[in-house]
């Protein structure tokens, strides 16, 4: 085993893809981007290709469209 690689025991490195991903490093979780929870790999749901991050749920990953500004606005008629 190459000493860079992953044990397979802490945090995942992965390639976010379009309905799929890509472990790269091994490892038993990721790391939500607005929560800073921890995700099983088993449990991941919900990621950003764009800004390859991972979220918990649903209303996490709303939250980090909203503030990426990728959600259209609701302008005043």
């Amino acid at each position: 085993m190459n000493i860079l690689e992953g044990n397979g025991r802490g945090e995942a490195k992965i390639r976010y893809l379009d309905a799929d991903f890509e472990v790269i490093v091994p490892g038993t979780h990721v790391t939500c981007a607005v929560t800073g929870k921890r995700i099983p790999l088993d449990e991941l749901r919900y990621w950003s290709v764009a800004r390859q991050e991972a979220y918990i749920d649903a209303p996490a990953a709303f939250e980090a469209e909203k503030k990426a500004g990728a959600l259209p606005t609701d302008k005043a008629r």
